[in-house]
């Protein structure tokens, strides 16, 4: 038996920080109260700050010098403990497009990530970005191994992952998308819309299907026009929709921030890094699935000059981004990192809140928001 005793502290539940204590048994949350007492547990002092839940990053391509596309299973424990640093308790590997030999590689080394002791985040599955996407709208996809509709190709995919395929992101105006997305949802799999040109009608018809997340949403997608509100527009409209925005003040202006989270909501929000395996280390050369990325100033771009290729962002800086950018208090846009994207991926049940039969996953935050300490669960992680 396990118990650690979270004491002397701030914690955070229903929007705020309270004076409360938390105790954890065998890496699940017992009890929350104002007063526990437990001498059998192991006394965890917070010595007055913050503890939150810890972050959920659903769309991450890597850090510490990893690519997800390439990891092998220590590669993916090496990500793990440097998101746990930063905050993040739990994470998806972003598979970019790539081939099936490739992608089924990726799988096959979450698969074996899994079996082993670990010391860092909870990598939950896959998220799959691509390979159905729109050439105009590619980024930095590969155009060569972008397809069209494939729902065999998924099946296969969710098979071998033994149904850890939890994400995948798909350009509506493809043929065949549509029709696929209520199957991909059968599949256990949540589907968001983006890298498209699609109009406002079939970007709507795609969330009427059951398209639930906008991908990086004002990145890789046609932008919104008085006359013709595309997908942006149709993202932003609906009320089921839920937005990713990555927030390292170069994808999006705060001006930009500040508007989707006016329009949207602060429930229908999540911040994604969108991290390569630049996050984290100097600028210089690197990879990205198979393209080469130039990262100078901490900004990440195609070798050859194309398209912004993810970030160098991560959890801990996106939450004092977003700060920043708002001017609102870290009570109100913790959510954005931690329930929204449980409710998202509908693993709420597990994560994203301080309750009671939840996981012990916390992050320690100080006056500054910093990243203190972070919990998974509930033992110190990514040290």
């Amino acid at each position: 038996m396990n118990r650690q005793l979270f004491r002397n502290g701030l914690i955070y539940q229903d929007h705020r920080f309270q004076p409360l204590c938390v105790l954890a048994e065998d890496g699940i949350i017992r009890r929350v109260g104002e007063w526990i007492s437990d001498g059998k547990a192991a006394q965890v002092d917070l010595k007055g700050l913050r503890l939150a839940p810890g972050f959920l990053d659903i769309h991450t391509h890597g850090a510490a010098g990893v690519d997800v596309n390439s990891a092998d299973p220590e590669g993916y424990e090496k990500i793990s403990r440097f998101m746990a640093r930063q905050g993040t308790t739990c994470w998806l590997g972003s598979v970019l497009t790539d081939t099936r030999e490739q992608t089924l590689a990726c799988i096959r080394a979450f698969r074996e990530w899994e079996q082993a002791e670990h010391g860092g985040a909870v990598m939950m599955g896959i998220h799959l970005e691509g390979p159905f996407l729109s050439p105009e709208y590619k980024g930095a996809m590969p155009e060569r191994l972008l397809q069209k509709h494939n729902i065999r190709l998924v099946e296969e995919y969710q098979q071998a992952a033994e149904g850890a395929i939890r994400y995948i992101t798909v350009s509506p105006e493809l043929e065949g998308i549509p029709e696929d997305i209520p199957r991909m949802k059968a599949l256990g799999i949540q589907v968001a819309i983006g890298h498209s040109g699609a109009d406002y009608d079939t970007a709507r018809e795609a969330i009427a299907r059951g398209a639930m997340a906008s991908t990086h949403t004002g990145n890789g997608m046609k932008l919104l026009h008085q006359h013709y509100p595309a997908i942006w527009g149709a993202v932003l409209e609906d009320d089921r929709v839920y937005c990713e925005i990555i927030c390292d003040g170069r994808h999006l202006h705060p001006g930009t921030v500040r508007l989707i989270l006016k329009t949207k909501g602060l429930d229908r929000v999540v911040a994604v890094t969108d991290s390569i395996m630049a996050a984290g280390l100097p600028d210089g050369a690197y990879k990205l699935g198979v393209n080469d990325v130039v990262v100078k100033d901490g900004d990440a771009m195609l070798a050859d000059g194309g398209s912004r290729a993810g970030s160098t962002l991560t959890t801990g800086q996106a939450l004092k981004n977003l700060i920043r950018f708002t001017g609102r208090p870290v009570e109100d846009l913790l959510p954005l990192l931690t329930e929204n994207p449980a409710r998202l991926l509908g693993v709420d049940d597990r994560y994203g809140f301080i309750r009671e039969d939840l996981a012990a996953n916390f992050v320690v935050l100080d006056e500054e928001n910093q990243v203190v300490q972070t919990y998974v669960g509930g033992k110190r992680a990514g040290v």
